[in-house]
């Protein structure tokens, strides 16, 4: 596995502050599929090498982002993103949320599936051989594939309508509480 990752992969993608929270959410996907690439990339470098200092690293670094990032990206869209397009009353768009928020919850329960596997990763001793056999092929495959199309369908149809049903001022409130929780000093629009 090429050591090109450094600490948390994927930010080096475009800055986006939470003045922009719909470009934010965006940089965020990008984050996710760099996330995505470093795990199936992992998978790969251990099934050859078994574990080391690389594998344990990249491990670490991809459940720091599922455990941490990811979680506030799903509530960033369930408080501000799928409310407004739900309120807006246009019944495919509303099918569109029902599918994203069951995808959420899918994602979830793969998470917590695949984080069992990349735990005793992070603890395995140097030379440990295959301790990535308990995470099939197809499980990073399905999980790899569930988040992209969820995140076409979010960038392609839910994003653009949430953005032509939000006001500057809701947008701005939901880029605040989008600093809020993730404890960045930021007051909320209309606060001096």
């Amino acid at each position: 596995m090429a050591s090109g990752h450094r600490g948390f992969p994927g930010f080096d993608s475009p800055a986006a502050g939470f003045e922009a929270p719909f470009e934010m959410l965006e940089a965020c996907h990008q984050r996710v599929l760099r996330t995505l690439g470093l795990l199936e990339r992992l998978q790969a470098h251990v099934q050859t090498h078994g574990c080391d200092q690389q594998a344990r690293q990249a491990a670490t670094d991809v459940m720091r982002y599922f455990d941490v990032a990811a979680p506030l990206h799903h509530q960033d869209e369930e408080i501000h993103v799928f409310p407004a397009v739900l309120a807006g009353g246009d019944t495919a768009l509303a099918s569109a949320v029902q599918q994203l928020m069951e995808q959420h919850r899918q994602m979830e329960t793969r998470w917590a599936a695949l984080r069992t596997v990349l735990t005793s990763l992070v603890s395995c001793q140097e030379g440990t051989p295959q301790p990535f056999a308990a995470l099939r092929r197809d499980a990073v495959e399905k999980f790899v594939a569930m988040y992209g199309a969820h995140i076409r369908l979010e960038e392609d149809v839910v994003y653009p309508a949430a953005k032509n049903l939000l006001n500057s001022v809701q947008e701005g409130a939901m880029g605040a509480d989008m600093g809020m929780r993730r404890g960045a000093n930021i007051r909320p629009p209309g606060n001096a």
